[in-house]
């Protein structure tokens, strides 16, 4: 069967009118089969091909229209230090699962790679893709079905597996991500911000598995539901572990889970399958629920949105702020920051649109003096590591901006196309294989069409066109274009009518750059105002201005209210209760002191500002006055949901940059002290996931403690001996595994067997409060900031 005959057949079962049955959990199956703990899953494949094989039988017999290989951890990075290759495991399983399939589909399935992605950690997007290429690759060639990619808990590295499945074979494509109980994933995505980035990529459906049993998981699948124009997949675990004879159990039985299973077959997901804790029994019973029912015909509304990681901006409801800042025309000091690389009075810039209101971030960086492309690429990396905005790519040459949304995080908006046809053939490819918003000027080969008329039809010209190469009408936002008042009076009012017809006519959003109006005339902030709220009346959705004009600002605050955006003038009133009504601009020579500096997360000026301090305050003064201080209020910031993980180790490691300036000044001083005391960190024995442990190792180690980081699958036994030899009063331990909580339960014990004094801190995925009270822990910390707190509690430090 040649492939697109076979993707066909796939695509047509992965869709809105039929249940897909996927299998349950590998690892509960293996370790029903006897696999011991520290042995790699994977290795099975090769070692004890039989068993793989009779697990897959028995999900086919239960009832499984689809099951996956035994390759979740199957990259470069995990077997790194085994025997084993990619090649070799990917190859194995694939043989292994469709000998077993017969007519019944082969999922590749796909896991994190296991390392932080930049800028939270060093694997780079590059690297990140080629390691998920390799997997998909081999999987095509050997035959699989679908490619399936789950467990996802960082948006960025799904990004990058999507490309790699997309770029390196035509067979369709499913990605899951994992939830944690606050609905957000662990780097602080949300539902909608899923399928909002993941389903503009082009994949064939999208959903949650893992973390969160059934129960847990409804609030997050009712929102997923919401927007999701794609078949929707869930796969929960069984319920939460709990621990019976020494071994992980969840509690959710076969016959509650399919139960569950019903309750979102009616909401309208159409693909189910297990995770953690499910085996045979919860697939039978899934499948004898869903023989009674039919899927549920679901209308999804279509939006435009463009996202970061963790925030998604819907435009078309209150009215949405481009800043225009980030841009070099006209701006002396911007244009030499972009020569100078100075990359802090950029990100100034950025942080202060974002404090005065603004909603996107325009990012353009066009200097011939400078290699545009590296500089955007910088550029917005660095905005992203410590500003959530969703940003838009502006640049004329589609060189760059193709690079540009490759490294992206998130759905970006492209700054621009028009109605030329060379333009809109080198840009439309790039929106559609990235799944980008794109602003389409009403200019073509004729130049701007004099009147509204006009520039109505360049616009649908430019929407055909975008549908041609598969791209929506709802990833276009119209740009009527602005003329100056002083060189065309007589045609500003055709760009307000134009909005008018672009709106009623296509029902597309709009957007302006508003100040281009009153180029060459005196009190131009009197001209903007006034051309916005014509505009805004009009339909204008989001005007790209300066946010830090509160003229601009306050009036779009006062349409809001007038226009019945603002719902009970909420908004209004907290802004302007006690505003005092001056229309001033505001300038990026704001002096922010380090507190604010750690808590914007701008690392080079941390230190140029710690060297300063140092001249008139000690070194403990420093600390105990802006660190530990700026840091409490990151955490709070990250406990409340107003930050996420990336900001909090953004934030964590500007802080690590005083402290090396701090380290420096003391190591001339008579008092070296700053060490609030030694703390040992250990992933247990068995299981090789470390991702939790090196965040909390790095909040640690910003608060003033020295951490002991004894590394991953790390032995009872050298545990014991390095809190013997160190003295060490506090013990953190970290699981992610089910088959390995009981590791970290022998390594307690061995703790107490020992007699040493030490308190033992838990945590991980897998554990809860009640768990770790069963494996005998002091204490149960759900994150890295719950850690710091215990620990300042228990060296006094608070």
């Amino acid at each position: 069967m040649n492939l697109e005959r076979l993707v066909d057949i796939v695509c047509n079962k992965i869709n809105f009118n039929n249940f897909l049955l996927f299998d349950g959990a590998m690892g509960t199956m293996l370790h029903k089969y006897g696999i011991q703990r520290g042995e790699l899953p994977e290795s099975y494949n090769v070692i004890h091909p039989e068993i793989i094989e009779k697990i897959h039988s028995e999900y086919l017999t239960a009832g499984s229209d689809v099951i996956t290989t035994n390759t979740f951890g199957a990259n470069r990075y995990k077997l790194k230090n085994t025997s084993y290759t990619v090649e070799q495991i990917v190859t194995s399983a694939v043989k292994i699962a469709r000998k077993a399939a017969g007519d019944k589909l082969v999922a590749l399935d796909i896991g994190p790679i296991g390392q932080l992605m930049e800028p939270l950690g060093t694997l780079s997007f590059n690297d990140a893709y080629e390691t998920f290429a390799e997997q998909i690759k081999i999987g095509a060639r050997e035959g699989v079905d679908i490619i399936l990619i789950e467990t996802m808990s960082d948006i960025y590295e799904a990004k990058a597996a999507i490309l790699a499945a997309k770029e390196n074979c035509s067979i369709p494509v499913i990605c899951t991500m994992s939830y944690q109980d606050d609905g957000r994933t662990l780097t602080g995505t949300d539902p909608i911000t899923m399928v909002n980035v993941l389903q503009s990529f082009g994949i064939d459906a999208l959903g949650v598995n893992c973390s969160l049993g059934p129960n847990e998981m409804l609030p997050i699948i009712t929102e997923i539901l919401k927007y999701s124009s794609i078949p929707v997949i869930v796969q929960p675990n069984a319920g939460l572990p709990k621990l019976k004879n020494g071994d992980a159990v969840y509690d959710v039985d076969a016959h509650e889970f399919a139960e569950y299973a019903k309750i979102m077959t009616e909401m309208g997901v159409t693909i189910l399958g297990g995770c953690c804790g499910t085996t045979s029994d919860h697939i039978i019973a899934i499948k004898n629920v869903i023989a009674q029912l039919k899927p549920v015909k679901r209308n999804v509304k279509k939006f435009t949105a463009v996202s970061s990681p963790s925030l998604t901006v819907v435009l078309g409801e209150e009215v949405k702020i481009i800043g225009e800042r980030i841009n070099p025309t006209g701006k002396k000091k911007l244009k030499e920051a972009l020569k100078s690389n100075n990359l802090d009075y950029i990100l100034t810039e950025a942080i202060n649109q974002r404090d005065a209101g603004a909603h996107i971030l325009d990012v353009n960086v066009g200097l011939p003096e400078i290699d545009e492309k590296e500089v955007m690429i910088n550029v917005i990396k660095e905005i992203q590591s410590i500003i959530n905005l969703p940003l838009q790519i502006d640049s004329v040459r589609p060189d760059v901006i193709e690079s540009a949304v490759r490294i992206y995080n998130g759905k970006p908006l492209i700054n621009s196309v028009n109605g030329k046809d060379e333009v809109m053939d080198a840009i439309f490819p790039i929106v559609k294989k990235y799944g980008a918003c794109v602003i389409g000027l009403t200019i073509d080969e004729d130049g701007i069409p004099s009147t509204a008329e006009g520039r109505l039809k360049v616009a649908q010209r430019i929407i055909q066109r975008a549908e041609e190469y598969g791209i929506d009408k709802s990833d276009i936002i119209i740009d009527c274009l602005v003329l100056t008042a002083s060189a065309q009076q007589s045609e500003v009012k055709e760009t307000i009518r134009a909005v008018q017809l672009v709106k009623s006519t296509l029902g597309v959003k709009t957007t302006l750059g508003v100040s281009n109006v009153s180029f060459g005339l005196p009190q131009r902030g009197m001209l903007n105002r006034t051309f916005l709220a014509a505009a805004l009346t009009a339909g204008l959705d989001a005007p790209i201005l300066n946010p830090l004009s509160v003229d601009m600002t306050s009036t779009i605050d006062a349409f809001n209210v007038l226009w019945n955006k603002d719902i009970a003038s909420t908004k209004y009133i907290k802004n302007y209760s006690s505003f005092e009504g001056k229309p001033v601009t505001i300038e990026t020579s704001v002096v922010k002191d380090l507190s604010a500096i750690i808590i914007d997360g701008m690392k080079e000026e941390a230190s140029k500002t710690t060297k300063e301090l140092l001249k008139t305050m000690t070194e403990m003064e420093v600390v105990n006055t802006y660190l530990i201080p700026s840091l409490d209020i990151v955490g709070q910031k990250y406990e409340s949901g107003e930050i996420f993980l990336p900001q909090l180790l953004q934030s964590a490691e500007t802080v690590k940059k005083s402290f090396e300036i701090i380290k420096e000044k003391m190591m001339t001083s008579t008092d070296k002290k700053i060490s609030k005391g030694s703390i040992v960190l250990a992933t247990v024995r068995g299981d090789i996931h470390d991702i939790g442990k090196n965040i909390v190792k790095i909040l640690l180690e910003n608060y003033g403690f020295d951490v002991i980081d004894l590394g991953k699958d790390v032995h009872e036994d050298v545990v014991v001996e390095a809190v013997r030899s160190g003295n060490i009063k506090l013990v953190g331990l970290s699981a992610l595994m089910t088959t390995t909580v009981r590791s970290m339960g022998e390594t307690i014990k061995a703790l107490r067997d020992n007699n040493l004094d030490c308190t033992v801190l838990v945590g991980g995925a897998v554990l809860n409060e009640e768990y770790a009270k069963m494996i005998g822990a002091d204490y149960y910390a759900k994150d890295a900031t719950q850690t710091v707190k215990f620990a300042r509690k228990l060296f006094h430090c608070e």
